[in-house]
């Protein structure tokens, strides 16, 4: 039993400031009065509003004209001034309605016009990106069939050094070492110019 001085201790099953937020009272949405407009101004868009505004008016004045003088409330010799006065104030009443749509139009055509734009850009650095790795495999795969090494040339070059190993265990004079270097080199560039032209 819970003692009459204690405040009550929150349970861990409830998220602190919930209670807080229960006992607020909603505030009104701007954007349902935004919607409501944005309904209105739809409907007064329809060939259907028209249709129905020219059949009341119709009716207004066949009522006011055809019917006994005791049950016209709108006189004709007054011009029809209800008439007039409901037009108006469905007039003046119109036109904001129609220019709040036609903000928020705007504002989400703002909205729409700054997303394509990120959304542009985004595809523009993602379109450079791949550019520049295609640029880059092409220049390694452009390095690498100028550098890669045959068998045959691979087994010249092992060929070459054990001739050069050989020479110099068995003692063989600088000159007789040179002049095979000299020979190799020339043979390089004969396959390189070969390899040039093939490219070419």
């Amino acid at each position: 039993m819970a003692r009459p001085g204690r405040t009550r201790v929150p349970s861990l099953d409830a998220p602190r400031g919930r209670t807080g937020m229960l006992n607020r009272t909603p505030q009104p949405s701007r954007d349902r009065f935004g919607r409501f407009t944005e309904s209105i101004a739809r409907a007064m868009g329809t060939p259907w509003f028209l249709l129905g505004l020219s059949l009341f008016c119709i009716i207004w004045l066949a009522w006011n004209t055809l019917m006994p003088a005791d049950l016209r409330f709108d006189a004709a010799s007054n011009g029809f001034t209800a008439l007039t006065l409901v037009l108006s104030l469905q007039a003046s009443y119109a036109a904001p309605l129609i220019l709040l749509a036609q903000n928020r139009q705007d504002d989400r055509d703002r909205v729409q016009i700054e997303q394509d734009r990120q959304r542009a850009e985004r595809n523009l650095a993602d379109t450079e990106y791949l550019a520049r790795e295609i640029v880059a495999l092409r220049m390694a795969m452009t390095d690498a069939s100028n550098v890669a090494v045959t068998r045959d040339v691979l087994r010249d070059e092992l060929k070459a050094l054990l001739e050069d190993l050989d020479g110099r265990a068995a003692g063989e004079p600088d000159h007789l070492t040179a002049e095979r270097e000299e020979r190799r080199r020339r043979a390089d560039r004969r396959e390189r110019a070969e390899r040039d032209a093939r490219e070419r």
